[in-house]
């Protein structure tokens, strides 16, 4: 989705008239931004709490909380 808007983005420079991006092209290119932002805020938000609950996990396992 990310590589479809700044495609889309950087072809709105070539064709006519040249050098001029439509409204329409940028509102989709901010829709791409955004949608990979939350894609990989999510990816991280639940990666970091996998790590945490691993973390108490591999702390019972050595016995450091009874």
């Amino acid at each position: 989705m990310l590589i479809a808007g700044v495609a889309l983005a950087t072809a709105g420079f070539i064709v006519a008239p040249t050098g001029v991006i439509s409204d329409s092209v940028l509102l989709f290119f901010a829709q791409c931004l955004i949608y990979a932002g939350s894609i990989f805020g999510v990816s991280i938000y639940i990666h970091t709490k996998f790590a945490e609950l691993k973390s108490k996990f591999d702390t019972i396992e050595e016995g450091g909380i009874q």
